[in-house]
């Protein structure tokens, strides 16, 4: 085993990004692992909600791609992963994520925790975090930054804004049920830094 991740969960718009750039860490985008909203062919179908496509339901993210560059990574210390365009909703194309003899690493997304089990069974786990921030700070931070990216139409960026934001206590309970550990942005940080430090 060359190296081991460290899982970074935490509600959309809550600093995940901004963190693993602080940290140094190289990082792997696990919401370019989302399935393409134009592929009919897709089974089970797409979850949908607010008239589209509901991101921010598991189903609409390949777990099973996901676990699976997350282990060839830690294995092998490179990986070729999807890159997805977020406002177009499809992936378009693949890059070679190298963690450059790095031994700890980030995978971050809203739907980290759900590789817990699975890298904790591979022996794959340095750590598991989410973020707990309060859901006024994260909606805030959504909107400005989905505003400024053009990801979604505004009102459909709003009223999503809103849901996810009553939904945040809960899903913070879920992926601490999913087995990481609650971390304010000061912790989690810390927490980084450390394993930047250890991980040659």
């Amino acid at each position: 085993m060359l190296a081991q991740v460290v899982l970074l969960a935490g509600a959309s718009g809550s600093g995940k990004t901004s963190l693993t750039r602080r940290a140094g860490l190289p990082t792997l985008a696990l919401d370019d692992f989302y399935r393409d909203a134009d592929d009919s062919r897709q089974d089970p179908p797409l979850p949908r909600r607010f008239g589209i496509v509901d991101w921010d339901d598991p189903a609409s993210w390949d777990a099973t791609s996901a676990l699976a560059a997350v282990e060839e990574l830690c294995r092998k210390g490179a990986a070729d992963v999807p890159v997805y365009d977020i406002p177009s909703s499809r992936r378009t194309g693949t890059v070679r994520l190298d963690l450059g003899g790095r031994h700890v690493f980030v995978a971050e997304g809203i739907f980290a925790a759900e590789l817990v089990a699975g890298a904790r069974d591979r022996g794959l786990l340095a750590d598991a975090i989410c973020l707990t921030l309060h859901p006024a700070v994260t909606f805030g931070r959504r909107l400005l930054r989905d505003l400024a990216e053009m990801r979604k139409p505004p009102l459909t960026l709003v009223r999503r804004g809103l849901a996810l934001a009553r939904a945040e206590p809960g899903l913070v309970a879920h992926w601490t049920a999913l087995g990481c550990r609650p971390c304010s942005m000061a912790e989690a940080e810390a927490a980084l830094l450390t394993a930047a430090r250890g991980s040659g």
